[in-house]
């Protein structure tokens, strides 16, 4: 190896993730543009959210899609089917081994908000909510949502 191409490689910038393919493969699996909607990922004391509205109030197709896709979610997840969050970061999402291993401590209820839904998720068990947070944090960071990965 030449000096030359040894410091390329040292001082290289690590490669970015590339979030166009999230965006991509998102799009598809949802069934819902990321452009017309918006995405948020909240913490909470005893869990947390996943919400996700349509950006235009006269948009029904998005808001009526994307209630379809969380209602789908939340009895997934109840299951402790990740398959779909898999299928959108193309790799296994951190937090969803121990939130499988746990479902029978976490619930997920779907709820229909003004112009989408979100899924409540929730639990009483420290090794879940952790499992939990570290989910929510790692799709606020992946879908670049700017939510404050802070409980609320």
């Amino acid at each position: 190896m030449t000096l030359a191409l040894f410091a390329l490689l040292l001082f290289a910038p690590p490669q970015d993730h590339d979030h166009h393919m999230v965006d991509k493969r998102g799009d598809k699996i949802m069934g819902f543009s990321h452009e017309k909607t918006t995405h948020h990922f909240l913490l909470l004391k005893d869990g947390g959210a996943i919400q996700v509205t349509a950006n235009s109030v006269e948009d029904t197709a998005s808001r009526d899609q994307i209630r379809k896709h969380l209602g789908h979610i939340a009895g997934m997840f109840a299951e402790g089917n990740f398959q779909a969050p898999m299928l959108v970061h193309a790799k296994n999402v951190p937090g969803t081994a121990t939130m499988t291993e746990l479902k029978e401590k976490i619930t997920y209820r779907f709820e229909e908000v003004e112009g989408g839904a979100r899924v409540r998720i929730r639990t009483a068990d420290p090794k879940a909510l952790a499992a939990v947070y570290e989910f929510l944090r790692f799709q606020i960071s992946d879908h670049r949502t700017g939510d404050s990965g802070k409980v609320e």
